[in-house]
């Protein structure tokens, strides 16, 4: 009969697979523990890192959110105050969340943070609202813009059938799921080449507005708080449209393995 490798357990729950002729090995030995691990590859680089994060801020809500913004507060003056609050708060976030991913270097941002300070339970609670609230709400809204904006161009005369949004918004969400669970480099290149439209798009608008500033077109500037009192209920509105039109900074950290040397590049 042949007599079956021993196996030992550490204290974290992982094992170490025993020798060929029964022995133990030390736990002090070069060699490593679990030579059948599987690991993600380390396929995002700097600009594949910096275009996840430019790609997430810069979406739906920066073409939404203003709208939102400049109603719920009354007034050019207060809407400025509040996109600024918004900015600064989500810089500190970004910086927090910049130490947490070199820190801790492991994927999952939210649930993995959560899960290391305390414990399953609460981590578990946060991914399950994650999954079945938070993600698919959020999916929802920026899928039904990239519908909305996708075919405004060829019903400019009418309204665009609700149908036809849904549609479109179906079929980008297949091929956005399709594409990254093909390839991590693919999707990487495309979130280049759409960060680099997005900022053109952005651009378009910012460079006509400067050029106008330049040109004395600052009627607006003038008494910019007079106008509608905010109300206590729009406000905080106002400033939910700003935090979602910021909300992105966090995505790198939920691919921290697959991000090469996330000391250097996460910060």
């Amino acid at each position: 009969m042949f007599r079956k490798a021993a196996v030992t357990t550490l204290s974290n729950g992982s094992y170490l697979q025993g020798q060929a002729n029964g022995g133990l090995p030390s736990l002090d030995s070069k060699q490593p523990a679990q030579e059948g691990k599987v690991v993600l590859k380390k396929k995002v680089t700097l600009l594949r890192g910096i275009s996840i994060i430019i790609g997430t801020i810069i979406g739906a809500g920066i073409f939404i959110s203003p709208k939102g913004i400049l109603k719920n507060t009354g007034s050019v003056g207060m809407s400025l105050t509040v996109w600024t609050v918004c900015g600064i708060l989500s810089l500190f976030g970004a910086l927090c969340y910049a130490e947490l991913g070199t820190c801790i270097k492991k994927s999952g941002g939210h649930y993995t943070y959560i899960l290391e300070a305390f414990g399953p339970l609460p981590a578990f609670v946060r991914v399950w609202v994650e999954l079945l609230i938070i993600r698919p709400a959020a999916t929802a809204v920026i899928s039904l813009a990239f519908g909305r904006y996708i075919l405004e161009p060829f019903f400019m005369q009418c309204e665009i059938p609700e149908l036809a949004i849904k549609l479109i918004t179906a079929v980008g969400i297949t091929l956005v799921m399709v594409l990254n669970s093909t390839s991590v480099s693919w999707s990487a290149r495309i979130q280049i080449f759409l960060t680099f439209c997005k900022l053109v798009a952005i651009l378009i608008i910012i460079v006509p507005g400067v050029i106008q500033l330049i040109k004395g077109e600052t009627q607006h500037f003038k008494n910019a708080f007079a106008g509608n009192d905010a109300s206590v209920m729009g406000l905080p509105l106002a400033f939910y449209s700003g935090m979602y039109a910021y909300s992105g900074w966090f995505y790198l950290n939920f691919v921290t393995e697959e991000v090469e040397n996330p000391e250097k590049y996460v910060p």
